[in-house]
């Protein structure tokens, strides 16, 4: 724990962001940090809680009140190293987690709780700031060849345990760059790529071969695979969603990750044709999760002339609502640093129609509002509201519908099994297919989550594959229970 009277004392203090209108100029990152000596009282609010639940709201274990009793000691290189015990990749989490375990942190039950990610990053910072990360060499190799499809976190994750064991790893990424949707999908201003790219470096001079641009199945025949003794899958859930919807196929109606990813590879000086812009156009985004708010935040910084959110759910409360009581995840409104930089938000909304010229070009969304029907032990019911039809201008139209699960053509080529939603068979805790040597992980096995479930993941797998090539395993795993147990 922290100071025994910290979390009475001491009230919760988040970094700040610069102004919206000189951050909307650029993509940099925008937070203001707070000083060491703030983050030092920060750790000091956490309580000697008895049960630590934020251990249950976190899918790595991570040793949350010990690291931060670290901080609070002023003891940031063992902060570091407790926290790297459990999370490879604390950088990444620091900055795009939804924080799980701040909600379920016991101090919230009364008061603001511990801001658990902003110390987790500030930690990690520290960390590359004083060169305290460095490769870690395994101390002896085993010959054995491990091959992993896809270098998203889950995929990092597992080559890093997986090299750690010993094994020769080789990642192939078919994107051109490392670091899956945390490269393309997720915008520079909430992380930039130097942040992945440093870490990446480290994994080089572990040992781990990368190679990109290969695409396994498509340009690289999966017959070439069998060279390596276990391959594990991490491709995540690459599926877009759309909608079945009249005019759907009208030109400029377009899935968000294709606008975030041409926005960030243009950044990086990387060729794009025809690169779709929100400049002096009005924007409508339909769906209200993260990666709607990331293409909200991309098209005020591309200078749309209106940036207008749907979403078909009822817009949640302000506080906790009953149905989702502490510890569980909270059903609450979040306001974004993307939304508070200009969006018109509506809840309740469904679109009826995207409305084109006789050229095929979008000219408007027809919308009518919506209520749910909620009737005990049964499915709730959407239902149209008579008399609320609308007409949006729209100049673009982009679907942030999130993802139906992974593309089946590797698992068909491999002979890889699929559950009914597409994606990869493979029981947790196990992560082995129905091919004893081929494992999966992450978004690819459990359909789109969250980055700390894909490192978990990947982490998680790595354990199995090191046992399934050498009948035991030193790797860490942590348990149903949430404890970090070594085997």
């Amino acid at each position: 724990m922290g100071k025994i009277t910290g979390f009475k004392e001491i009230k919760r203090k988040d970094e700040t962001y610069t102004s919206v209108k000189d951050r909307v100029k650029n993509y940099k990152e925008f937070t203001v940090s707070l000083t060491e000596k703030e983050i030092s009282k920060q750790g000091s609010r956490c309580m000697d809680c008895g049960i630590p639940f934020c251990h249950s709201g976190c899918p790595l274990g991570n040793l949350i009140p010990d690291f931060n009793h670290m901080v609070h000691q002023g003891e940031w290189k063992k902060a570091s190293w407790i926290l790297h015990a459990t999370n490879n990749f604390p950088e990444f989490t620091g900055r795009l987690c939804p924080a799980p375990c701040e909600q379920a942190c016991v101090l919230g039950i009364i008061e603001d709780p511990i801001s658990i990610e902003n110390i987790e990053k500030n930690i990690v910072e520290r960390a590359f700031k004083e060169g305290w990360i460095k490769p870690q060499l395994p101390k002896k190799r085993t010959e054995k060849k491990v091959a992993i499809v896809g270098s998203g976190p889950a995929g990092l994750a597992a080559a890093q345990q997986l090299n750690r064991a010993g094994h020769w790893v080789t990642v192939f990424e078919r994107d051109d760059e490392i670091g899956g949707l945390l490269r393309y999908g997720i915008p520079n201003f909430k992380m930039e790529k130097e942040i992945i790219d440093r870490r990446v470096e480290i994994l080089k001079a572990e040992g781990i071969v990368f190679k990109t641009n290969v695409n396994v199945g498509v340009n690289y025949d999966t017959k070439d695979l069998k060279t390596f003794d276990a391959i594990v899958l991490c491709g995540g859930a690459s599926e877009k969603r759309t909608l079945p919807t009249p005019g759907i196929d009208a030109n400029g109606v377009v899935q968000a990750m294709d606008f975030l990813t041409q926005q960030t590879k243009v950044l990086f000086g990387k060729k794009v044709e025809n690169q779709i812009t929100a400049t002096n156009k009005n924007v409508i985004v339909i769906g209200g999760g993260d990666t709607g708010s990331d293409c909200i935040g991309t098209s005020n910084r591309q200078g749309a002339k209106s940036v207008v959110n749907f979403e078909i759910m009822p817009k949640p409360p302000g506080h906790r609502a009953p149905s989702t009581p502490w510890p569980y995840w909270p059903l609450k409104l979040k306001t974004s640093s993307s939304h508070e930089e200009g969006v018109e938000r509506n809840w309740l909304i469904n679109t009826k129609e995207f409305i084109k010229d006789n050229n095929g070009k979008l000219i408007a969304l027809k919308t009518v509002n919506v209520t749910w029907k909620m009737n005990p032990g049964e499915k709730p019911v959407l239902e149209e509201i008579a008399g609320t039809e609308k007409i949006w201008p729209c100049d673009l139209a982009l679907l942030a519908l999130g993802f139906t699960g992974p593309e089946k053509t590797l698992a068909e080529k491999l002979g890889v099994e699929t559950d009914i939603r597409t994606n990869y068979k493979a029981d947790y805790g196990k992560y082995q297919t129905n091919i004893s040597n081929i494992f999966t992980a992450g978004d690819m096995r459990r359909g789109q989550s969250l980055i700390v479930w894909a490192i978990s993941e990947g982490r998680e797998a790595a354990r199995q594959v090191d046992l399934f090539l050498m009948g035991k395993s030193e790797l860490p795993s942590k348990d149903i229970a949430g404890d970090l147990v070594a085997m």
